[in-house]
C-alpha cells in the first residue's frame, strides 16, 4: 500500500544517526560524524537565512561529487531551494537552467566554473564554498544587491527541497519542484525496501545533480544512520580501491556503470572476494537479464533491479532481498508505493495485462511547475502516468516492455526494443547493445541495432544470433557497429535520438 507523505524534513532526516556515527567518508578528506554534520548543516543554513536567502529562494549548485557537494546541497535545501546542476554544463546550458528555474544564487567551489560564473543573470549572488581542515564546509556569500526579506526559518515538510528538470524530449524542459516530504518518504520506502541500517556503507557513484543519486545514494544512507563514502563521481578504475579502502555494503549504479565494471572484474578477483556486497542496486535504466546474471555470477551478491523516476523521487518499485524472489527483466513490487496498470482513457487493467504503467504515493510530487498541460496528461486520478509500458506477472512483479514513445511500431506490430538488446548482449563478442526504430516508408518503422564489441563479429554473425532467438520481424534490419554509444549525463543510453544520430531519419 502506499505509504502517507512522511511530515519530515531533510533535516529532521540527519538526527537519525548515532551523534559520534560517521556520516560522510571520502578520500583524502577527515570522516564527518552526524553530530558533525547536522551542526554544519544547521550553521550554513542560518547563515545563507542571515544573508538573505531563504525559503522558496532557488539555489543553483555547480560542483561535482564529494563530501563538500553533500553538506552543501543539505544545507541550502534546509534554508531555501536546492537546484543542483550537471557540473559540465557550457555557459548557455547554465543560463537556461537559471532563467527557468528562477535561480537566486549560484554555489561552486572557489577557482571552478568559470562558465557557471559568466552565466550568472543580473542580481544574482555568489556563494563560494570552501572545505575545511576538519571535514565541515564555510560559505562566503557575496554582499547583497538588493533587500531581501527570506523567511527566518527552516523548511517544513510542504516547502520545495529541491527543483529538477526532467530528461525528456520535448524541445523544454519540465520543472519538477519535490518538497521536502517526498524526498523522505523516498527515503524511507528505499530504507524499508533494503534493509539499511547504521552498518551499512554506501558507495556513491551515481551523480548528486541527478535525483538517483540524490535520494538512492545520499538520502537513504544518512536517514537510516548509515555511512555515506562519497568520492568523486564514477570511476571504474578508482572503484575497486574505494572497495578495498572503506568496505561499502552496498552501491546503486545504472546499467552501463555495472557494465563497466564487469570489464574490470576479473582483474580485481581479490577485492571482490575480500570485500563482498550485502548486495548491488541496478536503476534508472532497464538492466538487460544477461547483465544481471554476469554480475550475481561475478560478484556473488544478489542484484536488486529497481525503478525509478524524477516525478516519483525516484524509487517506485524494486526487487526485494533475498528470502524473497528477485527476478531478472522485472523491476520488481511497489513498496510503500502503489503501482498499476493504465489504459488511454484512465481505467486500470487486470494483472498480466499491457497498458502504461502509474503509480501513487507519498513520495510522488504534487505536479509540474507553472505546466498545466504537462499536469493533466501526467496526473490521472489521483496516479501518476509513468509514459513506460508494462504489466504485472502472477506473483504482481511489473515488467516494463519500454517507453511508450521508444516502442518500434513495425506495420502494425509493437516491439520492445529491450527484448532485442538483451538477445544481442548475450553474444560473447557484444559489450553493448541498443535497438532503436528507424523511419520506414511503407513500415512506419523498422528496427536498427547498434553495438560495441569486445571482440570481432560481423554484423551477419550478429543478424544470425538474433535468429535463433527471435521472430523474424523482430530481427534487426541493419546493426552498426560502432565505437562507443551515445549517453546522456547520467550514463542513459540515447535511444530515441539514435536514429538521428546516425542520419537514418530521411
Amino acid at each position: 500500500m502506499a505509504r502517507e507523505p512522511l511530515h519530515a524534513t531533510l533535516f529532521d532526516l540527519l538526527g537519525r544517526g548515532a551523534v559520534s556515527h560517521p556520516a560522510l567518508v571520502a578520500p583524502d578528506r577527515p570522516d564527518l560524524s552526524y553530530a558533525a554534520l547536522r551542526e554544519n548543516v544547521a550553521g550554513l543554513a542560518a547563515q545563507l537565512q542571515a544573508a538573505g536567502i531563504g525559503r522558496g529562494d532557488r539555489v543553483a549548485i555547480a560542483m561535482g561529487n564529494g563530501p563538500e557537494l553533500v553538506i552543501a546541497f543539505l544545507a541550502v535545501a534546509t534554508a531555501a531551494t536546492a537546484a543542483p546542476l550537471n557540473p559540465a554544463y557550457r555557459a548557455d546550458e547554465f543560463a537556461f537552467s537559471y532563467e527557468d528555474t528562477c535561480a537566486t544564487a549560484l554555489l561552486v567551489l572557489p577557482g571552478t566554473q568559470a562558465d557557471a560564473r559568466a552565466a550568472m543573470r543580473p542580481g544574482m549572488r555568489l556563494i563560494e564554498a570552501t572545505a575545511q581542515s576538519d571535514g565541515t564546509l564555510a560559505f562566503t556569500i557575496d554582499a547583497s544587491p538588493s533587500t531581501f526579506s527570506p523567511q527566518p526559518s527552516f523548511a517544513t515538510p510542504d516547502d520545495v527541497a529541491v527543483i529538477l528538470h526532467t530528461s525528456g524530449t520535448t524541445s523544454r524542459p519540465k520543472r519538477v519542484p519535490i518538497c521536502q516530504r517526498n524526498l523522505a518518504t523516498s527515503a524511507a520506502n528505499i530504507i524499508e525496501t533494503y534493509q539499511l541500517g547504521p552498518e551499512d556503507r554506501a558507495l556513491c557513484v551515481m551523480p548528486l545533480f541527478h535525483i538517483h543519486g540524490i535520494v538512492a545514494s545520499m538520502l537513504s544512507t544518512l536517514a537510516s544512520g548509515g555511512t555515506l563514502i562519497c568520492p568523486p563521481g564514477f570511476d571504474a578504475l578508482r572503484f575497486w580501491g574505494w572497495v578495498a579502502q572503506y568496505r561499502p555494503t552496498w552501491y546503486s549504479a545504472v546499467p552501463t556503470m555495472h557494465q563497466m565494471l564487469l570489464a574490470r572484474a576479473e582483474r580485481n578477483r581479490e577485492v571482490i572476494r575480500d570485500n563482498p556486497f550485502r548486495f548491488i542496486r541496478s536503476s534508472s535504466a532497464p538492466l538487460p537479464p544477461v547483465v544481471m546474471e554476469r554480475l550475481e555470477t561475478t560478484f556473488a551478491a544478489p542484484v536488486l533491479e529497481s525503478y525509478g523516476m524524477t516525478e516519483a523521487s525516484h524509487q517506485m518499485t524494486s526487487n526485494p532481498l533475498p528470502p524473497a524472489p528477485h527476478k531478472a527483466g522485472r523491476v520488481g513490487i511497489g513498496i510503500g508505493v502503489d503501482v498499476g496498470i493504465m489504459d488511454n482513457v484512465g481505467n486500470l487493467l487486470a494483472q498480466g495485462e499491457r497498458g502504461e504503467v502509474v503509480v501513487r504515493g507519498g513520495n510522488v510530487v504534487d505536479g509540474y511547475e507553472n505546466n498545466p498541460e504537462a499536469n493533466a496528461s501526467a496526473f490521472s486520478n489521483g496516479w501518476f502516468r509513468t509514459g513506460d509500458q508494462g504489466y504485472l506477472d502472477a506473483d504482481g512483479y511489473l515488467a516494463l516492455t519500454g517507453r511508450l514513445k521508444e516502442l518500434i511500431n513495425r506495420g502494425g506490430e509493437k516491439i520492445s526494443p529491450l527484448e532485442i538488446d538483451d538477445v544481442l548482449l548475450r553474444h560473447p563478442a557484444v559489450a553493448e547493445a541498443l535497438a532503436f526504430a528507424v523511419p520506414h516508408k511503407t513500415l512506419g518503422e523498422d528496427i536498427h541495432a547498434a553495438v560495441v564489441l569486445k571482440t570481432e563479429a560481423s554484423e551477419g554473425e550478429l543478424r544470425e544470433h538474433c535468429a535463433r532467438s527471435l521472430a523474424d520481424f523482430k530481427i534487426p534490419r541493419q546493426i552498426h557497429i560502432l565505437d562507443a554509444l551515445p549517453r546522456g549525463a547520467t550514463g542513459k543510453l540515447q535511444r530515441i535520438s539514435m536514429a538521428m544520430t546516425l542520419g537514418l531519419t530521411v
